[in-house]
């Protein structure tokens, strides 16, 4: 009987991690490539993009010290470590859509072969960003409710994704941030 409660109530968390997942992604492609009807006119958002390189730098740190303390059965400090991650990439969502919102479209001003590598860095980061939402609140909710094999199980594809996520996101503000309007 134990085991139909947990199931019932690990269907209930799946269909709402998807649902927020399917929510979060509409909400910024609608902020960010919809009309700006929630634009704030007059706020300056110049110094988001550096903030948001800090919180990805910062959100690769956790996550590479997460697995070394993993590693080194410290869960204590590994869950503070994948909490803290997951924390900071919040905020970067947030402040990813507040700054593209309301800021003027850079574009990309470099060439040839350095222009291809942009924008295949580029591309793997905004799908991989979409794709690993999903794998983030599942991992998380395995990992809150105890169910440390289905955690293990979610986080051997979560984890690398999300590695590449924070740290393409790094790449790809190195890259553009030459091209940034004062």
């Amino acid at each position: 009987m134990e085991n139909i409660a947990i199931d019932k109530q690990n269907k209930l968390a799946i269909n709402l991690i998807v649902g927020v997942s399917i929510v979060i992604v509409a909400v910024v492609a609608f902020l960010f490539y919809g009309p700006k009807i929630t634009r704030i006119e007059g706020l300056n958002v110049s110094i988001l993009p550096h903030i948001n390189a800090v919180l990805n730098s910062a959100t690769f740190c956790c996550l590479l010290l997460g697995y070394w303390q993993i590693k080194q059965k410290n869960i204590r400090v590994h869950r503070m470590l994948m909490m803290t991650a997951f924390v900071l990439s919040s905020i970067f969502l947030v402040s990813y859509v507040v700054y593209h919102n309301n800021a003027e479209h850079t574009s990309f001003g470099g060439v040839g072969v350095l222009r291809y590598a942009y924008f295949f860095i580029l591309i793997t980061h905004i799908l991989l960003a979409i794709v690993v939402v999903p794998f983030v609140l599942l991992a998380l909710f395995f990992a809150l409710t105890n169910q440390i094999e289905r955690h293990k199980r979610i986080v051997k594809w979560a984890y690398p994704i999300w590695a590449y996520v924070a740290s393409s996101g790094v790449v790809v503000y190195w890259m553009i941030s030459p091209y940034y309007q004062p």
